[in-house]
This record gives C-alpha cells, structure tokens and sequence, in this order.
C-alpha cells in the first residue's frame, strides 16, 4: 500500500463529490489514497477529472478505445498496479479485447492491428523507462498513416499527462506499484 508523502485528505473533510471518487477507487482499483491526497487541491483534482479526463481522454478526436490502449501500455511499462486495476477495466469496457490486454507488453502481437501498434511504439517512446525515447521519421510516418496532426497531438499529450502523473505519483508515493515499476524506493 502507498505510504504518501502529502498528507491525505480526511473523507469527512471532502466534497461529497470527491468522496463518492475514493470509494469508487476503493472499489475498482483497490485503493484511494491518489484521490484522498489531490483532494487537497480540490481544484486541481477538478482539472485532472474535468478538464483532462472527462473533455480530453474520454472526448477528443482520437477514439477512446485507441486512447485506452495508449494508457493500459504506459501503466504496464510504468509498473503501476493502481493504474493497472482500472486501466484493465476501462479498456474492456472501451473496446479493448482480452486478448489485446494480454498482449500488451507484445507491440507486435497479432491481437493488434497496424493502427494500434502505432499507438503501442508511441507509448513505448513516451513511457518512464525509456529516456531516450524518440519519435523518429520512422514512427511519425507510420502514425500519420492513420492520424491528423491534430490527432498526433492529441495522443502526444495524453501520453504525456499520463507518463507525468505517473511520476508524480511514484514519487510521493501515493498508488501501489508492480514489481517492474522503475522508480522509487520499490524500483529494482
């Protein structure tokens, strides 16, 4: 279990909003303490929840579906097992097949389409193992082949936001982890 290094913030101190948040948590995930401690800042909670997820990740112009294969590979490669818990739910209930999220540490798995692999490499580029990650002309061209540039942007920000939560929430400790997550005190 994290052991966070902001404080939480008490239920009976949230919105019943955020409060109806952490048992969701609580009851896909397995924990909470990510949304007992954003509660905080209640604002910035809204943001995370209003402004990214509910009018960029779940919205936009890129189908969800493709979006939650982008969030599933990252939270695999980042190690994530709170991120793991609801990101394997969403994806189901997006689109996403069991066999895809079977294969997800497979980018060249027969259970993904050329499209969905383009996804996967733009992930693994963007992921917090790889420092060195790079969009090459290679990896451009073949995400071009099935995405505006508005839609590469799209993607490219959603992955983003997603890698630096990620290491926001490692580092102050606030979900539990895989065994592979790089980072942190648990990192191998």
């Amino acid at each position: 279990m994290p052991d966070p290094r902001i404080a939480p913030l008490p239920r009976t101190a949230m919105p019943e909003r955020w409060r109806q948040v952490a048992e969701t948590a609580d009851a896909v995930r397995g924990e909470s303490t990510l949304i007992e401690v954003l509660a905080q800042a209640p604002e910035l909670l809204g943001w995370y929840y209003d402004g990214f997820y509910a009018e960029v990740f779940f919205k936009g112009r890129v189908e969800r579906r493709l979006k939650e294969i982008l969030r599933l590979k990252l939270s695999t490669l980042h190690g994530c097992a709170f991120c793991n818990r609801g990101n394997t739910k969403s994806a189901l209930d997006a689109g996403v097949t069991e066999a895809q999220v079977a294969a997800m540490w497979e980018t060249d798995s027969p259970a993904f389409d050329d499209q969905e692999r383009a996804v996967l490499r733009l992930a693994e580029e963007m992921a917090l193992p790889n420092m060195r990650g790079e969009v090459t002309p290679a990896l451009a061209a073949e995400l071009r082949r099935f995405f505006s540039e508005a839609e590469m942007v799209e993607l490219a920000m959603v992955a983003a936001v997603l890698t630096g939560m990620a290491k926001m929430l490692f580092v102050f400790d606030l979900v539990s982890r895989e065994a592979t997550c790089p980072i942190g005190p648990h990192a191998a």
